[in-house]
């Protein structure tokens, strides 16, 4: 039968839209359904403060009358302004290739109309969030807030003029108690000018923003850096909240000024796996046992950062060591038993020697892909 690829606007659609890749992943153990209230939040436009400088359209394909795929199409102003008329696609998950064709079609159509002249992502729905295409690594489950997607994407994809444009890493490193030799040795030639504290949990969102501060000046050079808003940093401390441990952050200051920063989450896919997506009527006490009484045995290093200010000095060598050491031990005491250090891109050897000498391997891959448009 052929594809028919219509807009999800109503509110049932956007709901078929969410839902979708449940049903497609239904076979794969390893895949867990995201929860239902924040892929709402993320797709509603008064929540989500990326739609203040992005432009969105949600596809759905259909077969003979039901929901065989999915897609989106963006437009980051952010994104444009640094880097060119570069639009992007994002939440792909579709039943076949001639699926991922139709919705690709409508998504080149909608962004060659406005102007964009290359195509790029996955991104879920920027790069600041979810990003990139899995290709390595889908014999383990997905570590929270990144993509596990169906294994026929990345060949269709290319099938249909896309190319690799950057591979994005995960690298997977035990929880020692004692920290590896080496970088002992470095964090112990730390200036005495410099304070390692956690995060002051009663002031989150102005903690939040001194991290994001140091985020957006440590990364802004890096290839399709955008930098958060402070509207997207007030949403994040919101999401961090119920997460976060100050145990497991670390706010670096010289002579006062934030230098560098690191926050570890526990990864909440382990507490949600089984729940389908749902909290209702019982998933919030079976997610607080898991996280509260339980524990759980992973955690996730989703930001951190080191200001360029610092780069090729001493200082800036041996803070990345001295930060992870700072929350190590008490991820061991914790119950941690493995973290990953995800997403990294594939030619930042500075955070991947970090990441190695900490004990670390490569267990997930993700691609972005990116063609012309015609």
């Amino acid at each position: 039968m052929s594809i028919e690829v219509t807009p999800a606007e109503t509110r049932r659609e956007r709901t078929l839209f969410m839902r979708l890749p449940d049903r497609l992943h239904a076979g794969d153990p390893l895949y867990v359904p995201p929860l239902r209230i924040e892929r709402r939040a993320q797709l509603d436009n008064g929540r989500n403060p990326y739609f203040r400088h992005a432009e969105v359209a949600l596809f759905l394909a259909w077969r003979d009358g039901r929901p065989v795929g999915r897609a989106s199409a963006q437009i980051d102003h952010h994104t444009v302004e640094r880097h060119g008329p570069i639009g992007h696609f994002g939440l792909l998950a579709a039943e076949d290739a001639e699926a991922v064709a139709a919705l690709m079609g409508a998504v080149q159509d909608f962004l060659s109309m406005r102007g964009m002249l290359r195509v790029r992502g996955p991104f879920n729905l920027s790069i600041n969030q979810e990003a990139g295409l899995l290709v390595e690594g889908r014999d383990t489950a997905p570590a929270m807030l990144t993509p596990h997607d169906l294994p026929h994407l990345g060949p269709t994809l290319e099938a249909l003029g896309y190319g690799k444009v950057r591979d994005l890493l995960a690298y997977s490193a035990p929880v020692a108690e004692q920290p590896p030799r080496l970088a002992g040795r470095m964090a112990a030639g730390l200036h005495g000018r410099l304070q390692l504290r956690p995060f002051r949990l009663s002031r989150l969102t102005a903690e939040v923003a001194r991290a994001i501060e140091v985020f957006n000046d440590a990364w802004q050079d890096n290839w399709g850096f955008v930098p958060l808003t402070q509207d997207e940093m007030r949403a994040l401390a919101d999401t961090l909240a119920p997460l976060l441990n100050e145990r497991l952050t670390c706010m670096a200051e010289l002579d006062g000024e934030p230098v560098g920063m690191i926050i570890a989450l526990p990864d909440l896919n382990e507490a949600i796996r089984g729940l389908g997506g749902r909290l209702a009527p019982f998933g919030w006490v079976r997610l607080l046992w898991r996280l509260k009484v339980r524990g759980l045995k992973g955690a996730r290093v989703p930001l951190m950062g080191v200001r360029r200010s610092l780069a090729g000095s001493p200082l800036g060598a041996v803070l990345p060591f001295a930060m992870v050491e700072a929350i190590r031990p008490h991820l061991h005491a914790l119950g941690y038993r493995r973290v990953e250090m995800s997403w990294i891109l594939e030619e930042n050897q500075p955070m991947r020697r970090l990441a190695e000498a900490v004990g670390g391997t490569v267990s997930k891959r993700w691609r972005i892909y990116e063609r012309v448009l015609p």
